[in-house]
């Protein structure tokens, strides 16, 4: 597989002044209270995963910055992109590889100057580029999957015959004998072989969500996968199978994963889950503010995790 993120120094990236974690693992969890950048946290390890080029950090920029109007933008130059990335005047990230990036506003036409690794990148910013992206490294945010992404990632399942493996998944939501399948270009499912095929919407945004996720982790075979609020409408009882599902594939398939939570019943099924099946390939990322207000990251091992669980210390910030 592509390299593990065991390390990343972050500076000057949304909420981030300066800050690094440590001791990273193949699946990963990030919380904390809210605005200490739990989101912005991924967003900073997807960006040093994906830019193999100044052409990959760019789209991913300018994704993270205008998730909802992806269909609009095409390549560099686009008005989008433009109001996009002017956002940001410097970046600097060092993980995998070290990324320096930067806009120079003295010309009419500002230039954006990206140094990645060893490479240099003066691009303006009216430049019209084709933008790239890295398809084993995917980016699931709080709104979760539209029909398009959904059909992308289960192309990946089709491909790899992983169909029936999907649909037996989807039993733990009760369904009798559930098949899934992109009919249209819309995702529809079938709960038991009594009933016909429905709009996946109908039985609730966990169900997609639940099913969005599993696909991904095909997808991104020796890559990366980014989710933004794990537990979204997905019931805590199916936090456990959820885990269960994550570490297996994720193992099976190479994939490091970063996902975000609020809930303290899913940091307790990770915990849980990780030791039951004695998989130590996992960390815990809790950020918090120190006293002169800067954000810092506090990775724990499953160890510490489940002792601070067990004796009632609080793991979601400070």
């Amino acid at each position: 597989m592509n390299e593990l993120i065991r390390t990343i120094k972050i500076k000057k990236y949304k909420c981030f002044n300066n800050l690094e974690a440590n001791n990273l693992q193949r699946v990963n969890l990030i919380s904390g209270k809210n605005n200490v950048g739990k989101t912005a946290f991924i967003e900073a390890c997807s960006l040093v995963a994906s830019s193999k080029r100044a052409e990959n950090f760019l789209f991913r920029l300018t994704m993270i910055e205008k998730s909802r109007d992806r269909l609009n933008m095409q390549s560099f130059g686009d008005a989008n992109v433009i109001e996009a990335l002017q956002s940001y005047k410097k970046i600097s990230l060092e993980s995998i590889r070290t990324i320096e990036y930067e806009i120079d506003e003295d010309s009419f036409n500002p230039t954006i100057k990206i140094k990645i690794d060893n490479l240099f990148s003066k691009i303006g910013i009216n430049d019209k580029i084709t933008f790239q992206d890295s398809k084993n490294n995917i980016f699931i945010d709080n709104f979760g999957f539209k029909n398009r992404e959904l059909k992308e990632v289960y192309d990946s399942v089709q491909f790899k015959d992983k169909n029936t493996q999907v649909d037996s998944f989807l039993k733990n939501f009760g369904f009798k004998n559930p098949k899934f399948k992109i009919i249209g270009n819309k995702p529809y499912l079938k709960i038991d072989d009594d009933n016909d095929y429905n709009q996946i919407n109908k039985y609730g945004d966990g169900v997609k969500h639940y099913i969005s996720i599993i696909c991904s982790l095909y997808a991104c075979k020796d890559g990366y996968l980014f989710i933004d609020e794990i537990e979204n409408g997905i019931h805590y009882a199916l936090y456990d199978e959820l885990w269960k599902i994550i570490f297996q594939l994720s193992k099976e398939q190479s994939v490091q994963v970063f996902a975000t939570t609020h809930s303290k019943e899913c940091i307790e099924s990770y915990s849980k889950i990780s030791q039951k099946i004695d998989d130590s390939s996992a960390a815990y990322v809790e950020l918090g503010r120190d006293k002169q207000n800067n954000i810092k990251a506090n990775v724990m091992s499953l160890e510490q995790l489940n002792r601070n669980l067990t004796i009632g210390n609080g793991v979601r910030g400070w």
